[in-house]
């Protein structure tokens, strides 16, 4: 079991642009996919989110909506940051969603 610790509130202007852009994007079905991707990895690696310990990633891949994405984002941003995560293939499914976000 991986158990992500809340940290400080991700605030900085690079965070900002990939909430923004992912508002924008929400209903994007490569966006989509990506967070159900993610949301998988979380569930086979049974991975705990400490300010929601209670969630269930695989009633969030069977019912996730555009409304979601940003909530997923903000999982991956902390997955992807956090020293924590040593776990490759739930790091690489959290950057994937990001680099989805971003610009080429």
């Amino acid at each position: 079991m991986i158990i992500l610790v809340n940290g400080d509130k991700m605030a900085d202007e690079k965070t900002e642009k990939l909430m923004a852009k992912c508002e924008e994007m929400a209903d994007d079905p490569t966006l989509m996919k990506e967070c159900k991707v993610l949301l998988e990895t979380m569930d086979e690696k049974n991975v705990v989110m400490e300010d929601d310990p209670d969630q269930t990633y695989t009633n969030m891949v069977q019912n996730i909506s555009p409304k979601d994405v940003p909530k997923v984002l903000e999982m991956a941003l902390k997955i992807a940051r956090s020293g924590d995560t040593a776990d490759p293939e739930l790091k690489i499914a959290a950057e994937r969603l990001i680099r989805t976000l971003e610009p080429l």
